[in-house]
């Protein structure tokens, strides 16, 4: 039966360190459990896009992210609530270690930490591979370090053999945490990676299916399914008495400015709602859900296309929103696509605002490693061998499409590519860590900037974007 999203049974899957097969073991559950004839309720914690494309394959809903820094601790929970509507269970995946999160900020941004906002218990995956007793000291450390993170179970990964399996269970009964499960090393369940992580669903198609599949089959044989949802049944109502995140905005909305207060304006009619195009398809997968609702929540029509098939933007395209993804993979699609980037740089040099992150804004440079793309920017792009990551936060520099000067938002980098900026152009925004800097840049209606933001936590964002599309 469904339940509160205040009290949907819930648990989060963590693990000590990056590579031990949380994505593996969450992404599998989620599917084991849909089969069951769940309703689950999929998310993942930090700035990842690829993970939720697996999660929302495996549940057939929208895989949502749960990332304290970029949104503030205080938007954890009601994010959360908001995906868990209409539920019968939350699985939420970690990300690198249990306690790791933004650098030099103790444990912000950590599943840990997303842990105890959500009152959630843990389940530890385990890379047993190279290990035996060794893993009862491993577990009991991870038990034991945060009294408030409770550590309900053990999944063993990349377990050899029975005796294996026989000799890690028997070490972990004097941690006194239950083995929820435990699963053998098998190459058929691993996803495909390259230069930022896991290949991406939209360019995997059937194989991605497979993929799935196969985690959900190594889950099910693997692990006690009934044990694991009872677990995830321990969680009371969430802390705090948070309630779900909405994309309507109220004027009284507490993160709102009263110098953006008269964009929280009623909801307009269909004839004022202005068409807002998005990139999507395989070249353009990096967007968060939140951010579409948003932007139909202020007003706007939101249509969704493909730069790699599509010759035309949307008919009344009025503003245009390009995540982030992977343009060099397809940049010699996206480039033989001269139609599109004309478009693209007419709709640009009309004046109307234009929104781009990352992928987005190789996009729309002169060029990427010598093919011509959409030439907005005065600027040049190419691949790089040095990977650039981190979390950033961030001021804006001058006034644009997305916010006023002066607007604080933290964002994310995470590319191997260099833009090399041409003249004319103003920055986005000024960056503060890991140096002092300037990134990004305003032109006209255009803001374009290698940081991925989180529009929920400003938000007036949408709203002054979906504003500029009926004035522009």
């Amino acid at each position: 039966m469904v339940t509160s999203p205040a009290r949907v049974p819930r648990l989060v899957i963590a693990a000590p360190s990056s590579g031990s097969g949380k994505t593996t073991v969450a992404t599998g559950l989620m599917a084991a459990l849909t089969a069951r004839g769940l309703s689950v309720s999929p998310h993942k914690v930090g700035p990842d896009y690829i993970d939720p494309g697996y999660h929302a394959l495996a549940t057939g809903r929208v895989g949502r992210n749960l990332d304290a820094y970029l949104c503030g601790p205080e938007l954890i929970a009601p994010l959360f609530l908001h995906g868990a509507r209409g539920c019968d269970i939350a699985v939420v995946e970690g990300v690198m270690g249990l306690y790791d999160g933004a650098a030099g900020e103790g444990e912000l941004a950590s599943t840990a930490q997303v842990a105890k906002l959500l009152g959630a218990p843990v389940v530890l995956v385990v890379d047993a591979s190279s290990q035996s007793r060794s893993v009862a000291a491993l577990v009991h450390g991870f038990v034991s370090w945060d009294p408030e993170v409770r550590v309900g179970g053990v999944i063993l990964n990349k377990v050899a053999s029975d005796r294996h399996e026989e000799l890690l269970r028997e070490a972990l009964e004097s941690v006194g945490v239950p083995v929820l499960g435990a699963l053998r090393r098998a190459e058929r369940v691993s996803t495909p990676s390259r230069h930022l992580g896991l290949v991406p669903v939209a360019e995997r198609g059937l194989l991605a299916v497979e993929a799935v599949a196969a985690m959900a089959a190594s889950v099910s044989a693997g692990c006690d399914l009934d044990a694991v949802v009872s677990l995830a049944r321990t969680a009371g109502a969430v802390p705090g008495g948070a309630a779900p995140w909405t994309p309507a905005l109220p004027a009284h909305h507490p993160k709102l400015s009263a110098e953006k207060a008269d964009e929280a304006r009623p909801e307009p009619r269909a004839s004022e709602r202005p068409v807002v195009a998005v990139a999507g398809g395989a070249a353009f997968t990096f967007s968060y859900a939140e951010h579409a609702e948003l932007l139909a929540a202020a007003g706007a029509e939101v249509v969704t296309f493909d730069p790699l098939r599509d010759e035309e933007l949307p008919p009344g395209t009025r503003g245009l929103v390009i995540g982030g993804g992977f343009p060099e993979v397809y940049a010699a699609e996206l480039s033989a696509n001269e139609r599109l980037r004309k478009a693209v740089a007419g709709l640009a040099e009309s004046g109307a605002p234009v929104a781009a992150e990352c992928a987005g804004l190789l996009y729309l440079c002169r060029e990427l490693d010598g093919l011509p793309l959409c030439g907005v920017l005065d600027a040049s792009a190419r691949m790089s061998e040095r990977l650039t990551l981190g979390y950033r936060d961030a001021v804006a520099v001058g006034d644009s499409c997305l916010a006023v000067a002066g607007t604080r938002m933290r964002g994310h980098e995470f590319h191997r590519t260099v833009v090399e900026p041409g003249a004319g152009d103003v920055p986005a925004w000024g960056v503060r860590a890991p140096k002092p800097r300037v990134e990004g840049f305003v032109r006209r209606g255009v803001h374009a900037s290698y940081l991925h933001t989180h529009w929920a936590s400003e938000p007036g964002v949408a709203r002054r974007f979906v504003e500029r599309c009926r004035t522009s």
